[in-house]
C-alpha cells in the first residue's frame, strides 16, 4: 500500500490538491490534469475510504475540452 504512512490529513490534502486543479482546468478551457491524475485521485480516493474519511468525488470536466 503506498499510502501506509501518510496521515489522513495529507491523503486528504492530496486529493483536494488535485480537485482544486481539475476546478482551474475547468475555469479555463484547458484540461492539464489527464489521466495519470485521474488515475492517482481514484487510488487517493480508494484510500480515504478505507480509513473511513469522507470526501466528494472530484468533478471532472467533458471531454471534449481542449487537452495540453
Amino acid at each position: 500500500m503506498p499510502f501506509v504512512n501518510l496521515s489522513d490529513h495529507y491523503i486528504m490534502h492530496m486529493y483536494e490538491s488535485i480537485r482544486d486543479q481539475v476546478r482551474a482546468d475547468a475555469r479555463s478551457g484547458i484540461v492539464l490534469m489527464g489521466e495519470p491524475a485521474k488515475a492517482r485521485a481514484e487510488e487517493l480516493h480508494r484510500e480515504i475510504e478505507r480509513r473511513g474519511l469522507y470526501c466528494l468525488l472530484i468533478e471532472w470536466p467533458e471531454e471534449n475540452s481542449k487537452t495540453c
